[in-house]
């Protein structure tokens, strides 16, 4: 004799269920951006973004602008063939560090960071890979700066504000046009919905 069963559920209301779960964490992956860097190694670039281009009277710097996390998306995505070897960059800073000044590159005062990275990018003999990598840091660095905000840097304009570049737009104005009229900005994404 069958065991009888009151729940209201039907193999109707399981399968299309069962359809909405797989999308649903689908949207919500689509939502999350993908990271490539630890908790430690986003600490060290960071700390190395933020001497590459401080913040100071002038304005915002890489890490307000969020060239760290702009740089960590771009090695989740489209960068991701560059991993392993900006990784070993990173631990070769840190080595660095270590060996210069007996500790970690992010637990060093700026001074002692500013010295290191001259050394990066004067780099000879065994140094001159680091020194690829420290061009290669420093080039991502202002495209997470000046980039769009769409790909994860240059927080709230910051960077375009910085320059003051206006942002993208499919047409302007006379008045815009003038050049004794600075522009207004446009805060939007060029791939904004």
């Amino acid at each position: 004799m069958p065991e009888e069963n009151n729940s209201n559920l039907t193999r109707r209301t399981v399968i299309a269920a069962a359809t909405f779960v797989p999308l649903a964490a689908i949207t919500a992956a689509a939502q999350t951006p993908a990271t490539a860097l630890s908790p430690a190694e986003l600490k060290t670039l960071e700390a190395f973004v933020d001497r590459l281009v401080p913040k100071d009277e002038n304005g915002p710097g890489a890490v307000e602008c969020g060239a760290a996390n702009y740089i960590d998306r771009a090695l989740a995505g489209a960068l991701a063939a560059e991993k392993a070897t900006f990784l070993a960059g990173l631990a070769g800073v840190d080595l660095l560090g270590q060996m210069m000044h007996q500790a970690l590159f992010a637990d060093l005062s700026p001074e002692l960071r500013d010295d290191l990275l001259t050394t990066l990018e004067n780099g000879t003999g065994n140094l001159s890979n680091l020194r690829v990598f420290f061009n290669r840091v420093r080039r991502l660095t202002l495209e997470g700066m000046f980039s769009d905000p769409y790909y994860g840097g240059n927080n709230n304009f910051a960077g375009w504000d910085l320059i003051r570049y206006p942002g993208p737009r499919l047409a302007v104005a006379p008045e815009d046009q003038k050049m004794s009229t600075p522009p207004k900005p446009y805060r939007r994404s060029a791939y904004a919905r």
